[in-house]
């Protein structure tokens, strides 16, 4: 399939979801549950002419089947909920693991995971607490805090940092391009470019160092280590998935912790459960999960193919809403409830498939130790205006303010 310039469009407001759909929208962003339950009613594949024209799959089978078909459904051509200035054909082009299909996916996959591996995790655990107790100081005893901005956006970037080996002084840094990429660039693609260049440079210079220094972080450890048969990695594999570990390694923790703590802030009843009820901890991070999973992935279709019966013809973006899946009735009982307790939960808040999230270790932990932390230190706190609370979304949704009063 050859490379085509983006096509953004001009974007009007949706009239009927059922034969369009803008994932950009407010009043998706904001909340799309309704939207979701209104869609079920008919194919769980939704398709719209914006941006260039994609097709929305929102069943919790129609998702696993459609992950599942790399054959049809290529993430080797972009895995962006728009267009993108990347030309995913350029033989040159940085190459991750989310973009790239068998038999290409493997060696390097095989490469990232021991040091993300539940072990390896377990290891990071106390830096993640020190951090989180240090952020909540930081608070000092100020009634009205930011739980998104002065709390959950500042977790991951530091403990991703902290893995690769990169200074927690870029963190500032990391987060511009991070939001650049995910959040303005969607529908600005030479943002989204210029971003991701600065990103690709800086890695180039730490890989050129790790090369002449090698330490005992992740960098050296791509690096200097070989695949099955003895090949040491490409510089376009080393360059795309330390992009990737940065850029996934951010939005979607930090949007799940946010998330989780707005939804906290307006369920007292549950909080004090969770300090009355530790042994509930496991399932009660797998439901938030389920409940607030903020990934949506795309494919490109490399042939006429169909998804749930219904047809995606050869070209087309097929976007993955694993949070509509986590909320399939036909699947789980009481889908738009957060039950703490629910025994039997398949959610797919980390996709499905060979491409499923290598960091899922990584992002429990964190997500867990954030809100042990939080609500072990801070008694009460609500929603200082619900009204108040702002999203981004797209391909991540996540809040991006949640002002709460503590006390």
């Amino acid at each position: 399939m050859s490379y085509e310039a983006p096509v953004i469009g001009e974007r009007g407001p949706v009239t009927d979801w059922a034969t369009d759909y803008d994932l950009f929208e407010d009043g998706y962003v904001r909340d799309p549950y309704d939207i979701w339950a209104e869609l079920r009613a008919g194919c769980p594949v939704v398709t719209s002419e914006r941006f260039g024209g994609s097709h929305l799959v929102i069943g919790y089978d129609a998702v696993t089947e459609a992950a599942a078909n790399t054959a049809a459904l290529t993430s080797t051509l972009g895995t962006a909920a728009a267009p993108t200035l990347e030309d995913f054909t350029d033989p040159n082009r940085p190459r991750s693991i989310i973009n790239s299909d068998p038999p290409d996916h493997a060696a390097p996959r095989r490469l990232i995971l021991p040091s993300l591996s539940p072990a390896a995790v377990a290891g990071y655990e106390v830096v993640t607490r020190v951090l989180c107790e240090s952020l909540i100081d930081a608070l000092g005893d100020r009634p009205h805090v930011d739980a998104a901005v002065e709390y959950a956006q500042q977790i991951p970037v530091r403990v991703i940092g902290r893995i690769l080996g990169i200074p927690e002084s870029r963190t500032d840094q990391f987060v511009g391009w991070v939001r650049d990429i995910l959040e303005h660039g969607v529908l600005d693609p030479a943002r989204r470019a210029a971003a991701f260049g600065e990103l690709l440079a800086y890695f180039a210079g730490e890989v050129a160092d790790r090369r002449a220094h090698p330490t005992d972080d992740l960098i050296s450890r791509l690096v200097h280590g070989v695949t099955d048969d003895g090949r040491p990695l490409a510089d376009r594999d080393i360059l795309g998935n330390l992009g990737l570990l940065l850029v996934a390694g951010i939005d979607t923790t930090w949007s799940a912790i946010g998330s989780s703590l707005w939804h906290l802030a307006q369920h007292p009843d549950e909080v004090r459960r969770l300090r009355a009820e530790p042994d509930l901890w496991p399932t009660a991070i797998e439901e938030l999960l389920r409940a607030y999973a903020p990934v949506t992935m795309g494919r490109i279709a490399t042939q006429d193919t169909a998804v749930a019966g219904c047809p995606v013809p050869h070209g087309r973006r097929v976007l993955l809403s694993f949070p509509a899946a986590n909320r399939d009735p036909a699947v789980f009982d009481r889908p738009d409830e957060v039950v703490l307790d629910r025994a039997h939960n398949r959610h797919v808040a980390f996709g499905s498939g060979i491409h499923r999230c290598g960091g899922s270790n990584l992002a429990r932990m964190e997500l867990r130790v954030a809100l042990q932390v939080w609500v072990g230190r801070i008694a009460e706190f609500r929603l200082a205006d619900p009204a108040a609370v702002t999203w981004a979304g797209g391909q991540v949704r996540g809040p991006r303010s949640v002002p709460v009063v503590r006390g």
